[in-house]
């Protein structure tokens, strides 16, 4: 091979060089740029993302208000509960007490 015959083959293989590496980033170019319409839909997607997550946001605070508020009711009804019933039994200690005084009275009469 003489001086000329590698010259013409060193530049058929470096132009197939930088032919393959201009496809290479065309196709890479092609498949992952971003459109101007894809841009607009990723905004309008990434806008409804952050009003989900404010109105999640809103509603656990909200819940744990309610669970909160829930918690101090039953907190409440149970202490009346047991007013309730300590009442009642105090109610039912008088009146058996009553009854008895009632029975000894008919019997001592």
């Amino acid at each position: 091979m003489n001086r000329t015959e590698f010259v013409i083959a060193t530049a058929i293989i470096l132009l197939l060089a930088f032919a393959m590496g201009w496809l290479t980033h065309w196709l890479l170019h092609r498949f992952s740029r971003v459109a101007g319409e894809d841009l607009t839909e990723m905004d309008r997607l990434a806008q409804s993302l952050h009003e989900a997550e404010e109105i999640r946001d809103q509603a656990v605070l909200y819940l744990e208000e309610r669970e909160a508020e829930l918690l101090n009711q039953i907190a409440q009804t149970e202490a009346e509960l047991r007013a309730a019933m300590e009442g009642l039994r105090d109610a039912r200690t008088e009146a058996e007490d009553m009854r008895a005084y009632i029975e000894r009275m008919h019997a001592n009469g």
